[in-house]
């Protein structure tokens, strides 16, 4: 596994709990390390297997908690917590993300106040006149937001 790729899942990881209102700082140390495994100049994988959690524990952002999950997932190609998270959240929350008019922040609420969990639950939603419940999405945003969702979907 690259180092891309496993920094990937840690940031799917991160915006996952970021959109479920998780703790700030957990998201953020989840995010540091998708940084730190995006940009290390060394295969991170080689690390792991020659120097173990210890020698991951150098890179920075990466502690002991997130140097288990790296190896788990080097070694499983998955790891406890993102099965935990995937079991409460399902990955397809993550696809509000690309409508255009949708940031963490609306993703948030349009998950966490009216359980929008994909886009055919936004398609709906919008269709049904839900996004004038929405605080903070004005008449151009609602406008983008459908737009995106009828071209996302082929509805």
């Amino acid at each position: 596994m690259t180092n891309g790729e496993m920094a990937r899942r840690f940031e799917r990881l991160a915006l996952l709990m970021e959109i479920r209102g998780d703790d700030r700082f957990r998201v953020r140390s989840y995010r540091n390390a998708a940084e730190t495994l995006e940009t290390w100049p060394s295969p991170v994988e080689r690390i792991a297997r020659e120097e173990g959690q210890k020698g991951l524990q150098t890179l920075p952002g990466v502690g002991k908690a997130i140097s288990g999950k790296i190896v788990e997932l080097l070694e499983r190609g998955t790891f406890d917590a993102w099965e935990r998270l995937l079991g409460e959240t399902p990955e397809t929350v993550l696809d509000l993300l690309r409508v255009e008019g949708v940031g963490l922040k609306t993703a948030s609420v349009l998950y966490q106040q009216f359980k929008i969990s994909s886009l055919e639950d936004l398609r709906q939603f919008v269709e049904g006149g839900g996004l004038d419940l929405v605080d903070g999405v004005g008449e151009k945003t609602a406008e983008r937001i459908r737009r995106s969702v009828r071209a996302l979907t082929g509805r």
